[in-house]
């Protein structure tokens, strides 16, 4: 996949960016996929476990170099025990910040101030590398749509597409209505997709599987006061 030095985090955080809509985005639903990506990336990397579907950090020094992972492992370590699909909301909105400022000092994003009704200040974020957004984009398309075996996706692309597919970025959508036959075989694909970004470790597919259906019941309930 396209720019593979991003994290999961940040890669799921560029997609709800639309290249189409380069100065848009409908960001109030993506802190908990952004979150849901942070969670999966610790879990991949063996640095939180699950125990007895409580989300555990396997001791209190391990590092990952990234800020924002190594900030939410130290929440998580910092804070009382909970289940996977609590964390995926719990300050989510930490987490998307953090993420979004990275994006920016790294050019894939741009913060332009702005002033609401001409008066009070606000800061509006853009496409700035709209090449790669939508590079990340396209490949992230392709492995929902199954051209290639899910056994032979990388687990990091996988955990991208399986989450990304649960949030229903626009982007990623059907670009026309889907027949019963095919929403099957897309149902199909976004398990196989998670059992693979699950396959890292004993209990990770079980991990996947509570973050995307947390994605997907946080993603539901933000739909009605989304506001485009």
């Amino acid at each position: 996949m396209p720019d593979g030095s991003l994290s999961l985090p940040a890669r799921l955080c560029l997609l709800a960016w639309d290249p189409a809509r380069p100065g848009t985005t409908d960001t109030a639903r993506y802190h908990h996929l952004v979150r849901a990506g942070a969670l999966t990336e610790l879990a991949q990397r063996g640095l939180l476990i699950d125990d007895e579907g409580i989300a555990t950090p396997v001791d209190l020094d391990s590092r990952t170099g990234d800020a924002v992972l190594d900030g939410l492992l130290e929440l998580v370590r910092e804070s009382m025990p909970h289940r996977w699909r609590t964390w995926v909301r719990l300050h989510a909105r930490v987490t998307f910040d953090a993420v979004r400022e990275q994006l920016v000092a790294e050019g894939y994003l741009r913060a332009e101030k702005r002033r609401v009704l001409g008066v009070f200040p606000s800061v509006e974020y853009v496409l700035a590398r709209v090449a790669a957004a939508r590079a990340l984009h396209e490949e992230t398309r392709y492995v929902l749509q199954g051209p290639v075996p899910a056994g032979e996706v990388s687990e990091r692309d996988a955990a991208v597409a399986a989450l990304a597919a649960a949030a229903e970025l626009r982007a990623l959508e059907p670009r026309a209505p889907e027949s019963a036959e095919a929403g099957a075989r897309r149902g199909s694909r976004m398990a196989e997709l998670t059992g693979r970004g699950g396959a890292a470790a004993p209990g990770l597919r079980r991990i996947m599987d509570e973050v995307r259906g947390a994605v997907g019941a946080e993603t539901a309930r933000a739909v009605p006061s989304a506001g485009g």
